[in-house]
């Protein structure tokens, strides 16, 4: 466990993002004053930029990295090569220049397209490498995979304290709702309210609907987060659910349903259903630092929908 853990002075990377302003309001509430918390901005701290690395982690005793290149399905297809290469530079860099700069602990953040495309359901840590990643989201995970090697190695060569969480599909108030880069819960709140403020009779959503993915409130995953970074010190990654299943189909008509859409619902067939299953085996989280989600997916979804309503409608 990290030692006067509060007084401890953080960077957040990605700390104004969607998972990052919860994870630095979770800090303060758990008692760590806003002047020691860091969260750089991207128009002066480009993390592919070495020199920047280096500044950010500057006098910082506990890096927490959430920046990242990122987005749903169609982005994933569109812009592949940006994806890999952002995502594994900053990472890469950053935990280079957190080690030479003597930083107590640096907490990375993967996620779950990393695992095998045919992972068996519930995923087990253990089953990481057991394959290839989903193809749409190939580039993107392997090149956050590659942070788990670079902790795991600094860790045995360097004595480096780093650790690695593997965060399943976040959702909640102040997600992404742009078109091009929102992932799937946050896509279909916009697709379906748009639907009923222009009173359309037929909203079209891809794939077949048989896919089935876990999602976890980002409230509670910054909960987790923070929990990690001041009690877990292994070499382990460690997943971050909720242990909850749903159908792509059963998804879609629940958010219909609170979304107050009643038109009909077209699957396009032509497009990716992405990996077959998501489900995580939360298991280790719960033992190795005390976490168990909370929030219920009836409660999140609806604070989710309301948040939309109020901010982009």
């Amino acid at each position: 466990m990290v030692k006067n853990f509060t007084k401890k002075k953080f960077l957040v990377t990605g700390g104004t993002g969607f998972l990052g302003r919860e994870v630095c309001r979770e800090l303060i509430r758990q008692g760590v004053p806003l002047k020691n918390i860091f969260v750089p901005r991207s128009r002066q701290f480009d993390l592919c930029v070495w020199k920047n690395c280096q500044r950010a982690v500057k006098g910082k005793d506990v890096v927490i990295h959430l920046a990242a290149n990122v987005g749903g399905i169609g982005y994933n297809r569109e812009k592949p090569g940006e994806l890999f290469y952002d995502n594994l530079i900053m990472g890469t860099q950053l935990m280079e220049a957190a080690r030479q700069a003597g930083v107590e602990k640096f907490v990375a953040i993967g996620t779950v397209c990393a695992y095998p495309k045919f992972t068996p359901a519930p995923f087990k840590e253990k089953d990481l490498w057991n394959g290839y990643p989903e193809e749409t989201n190939a580039p993107y995970g392997l090149a956050k995979k590659m942070l788990l090697v670079q902790a795991q190695s600094y860790r045995a060569q360097y004595g480096f304290n780093a650790i690695y969480l593997l965060p399943v599909n976040l959702y909640g108030p102040g997600d992404n709702f742009k078109p091009n880069q929102s992932h799937v819960i946050p896509a279909l709140i916009k697709r379906f309210v748009d639907a009923v403020e222009k009173r359309l009779s037929t909203v079209e959503v891809w794939g077949t609907g048989k896919a089935t993915r876990e999602f976890l409130f980002v409230k509670d995953a910054a909960r987790a987060i923070v929990l990690a970074a001041e009690r877990y010190e292994k070499s382990d990654p460690v997943n971050l659910g909720s242990g909850m299943e749903i159908r792509i189909k059963k998804l879609v008509e629940k958010i219909a349903s609170i979304s107050g859409y009643k038109g009909v619902i077209q699957w396009n067939h032509s497009k990716p259903d992405g990996q077959p299953r998501r489900k995580l085996d939360v298991s280790r989280a719960r033992k190795e630092f005390g976490f168990k989600a909370e929030t219920t997916f009836d409660k999140g979804l609806k604070e989710t929908l309301h948040w939309y309503l109020l901010h982009c409608s």
